[in-house]
């Protein structure tokens, strides 16, 4: 990751509407409703994005991190990276879109074609990422913190099959497994429940460290990765698929004044789905 600007404006899911354009700006008019995801900006010329690995670039800019974000009432974009936003969401309920989803859609892409997946963290990106799942024909086996039932019946009631502590084993075994939790401990346990030839893919951009396990959980060709960043693909891709779902985003939405308030729900897990920071009338 490169260092964050100093000092930065923050703010990476952000959804507004354009009140001016660059002399050579073609693709959205003054008054279009747009989306600004994390990736804000890459270099097109280092052989990741020739390869369309845009989201490996070795010169990326981040909306919120090194490029000015959404904490504000006027932001700037590259319009090549901005998302059309589909009338049938709001601002609010197509702000978790930007980066919960389009990460978690990616991280559901690198299952392959996993049937049944365990997904780890039931926030943001895990609420979201069912919903397209379940209409994939696919079946998810959520796991949350400890005691946490209210979000194992919150994943029941977006169709998840199963719904247990991080620490329990499911009925059978897993063909993937999702990590969105910032937490290495993880690894192994997901490990342990996904079969021959499976998979387990981070989400995160950080975690913990990885405790050392016994090579017997990874052998059978099981398989780690980690998801870094999203395309502008992955973007048109899940912007396709989502209103067809419907996907519905759950989210609690704040004043801007109060986005520290937001940040402590979210790090005790006291959120169902997103917080959503509200700079205007939504």
């Amino acid at each position: 990751m490169p260092n964050p600007k100093l000092p930065l404006i923050p703010g990476h899911e952000i959804i507004g509407r354009v009140a001016g354009v660059g002399s050579n700006a073609r693709r959205f008019a003054i008054g279009n409703r747009v989306g600004i995801p994390w990736l804000g900006w890459t270099c097109g010329i280092c052989e990741y994005c020739k390869a369309g690995l845009e989201n490996l670039c070795n010169e990326p800019q981040f909306t919120g991190y090194t490029r000015d974000g959404g904490y504000a009432e006027l932001t700037t974009a590259d319009e090549r990276f901005c998302v059309p936003i589909p009338e049938a969401y709001t601002n609010a309920e197509a702000a978790p879109l930007m980066c919960a989803g389009l990460i978690g859609f990616r991280s559901l892409a690198k299952t392959g074609n996993a049937r049944r997946v365990g997904i780890y963290g039931f926030g943001a990106a895990a609420h979201l990422i069912t919903q397209i799942a379940v209409y994939q024909d696919r079946e998810i086996y959520a796991f949350t913190r400890a005691g946490d039932i209210e979000a194992q019946e919150f994943a029941r009631s977006l169709g998840a099959r199963w719904a247990g502590e991080s620490a329990d084993s499911p009925p059978v075994m897993l063909d993937a497994a999702i990590i969105f939790a910032p937490v290495g401990d993880l690894i192994p346990s997901a490990l342990r429940i996904v079969r021959k030839g499976g998979i387990v893919v981070c989400g995160g951009i950080h975690m913990s460290d990885i405790p050392r396990f016994p090579y017997r959980l990874l052998w059978g060709e099981r398989e780690i990765c980690s998801v870094a960043n999203l395309t502008r693909k992955d973007a048109e891709d899940f912007m396709a698929i989502a209103p067809k779902v419907p996907v519905r985003t759950h989210f609690e939405t704040f004043p801007l004044t109060d986005a520290n308030e937001a940040l402590r729900r979210l790090r005790h897990g006291q959120l169902q789905g997103a917080a959503v920071l509200l700079t205007t009338i939504p």
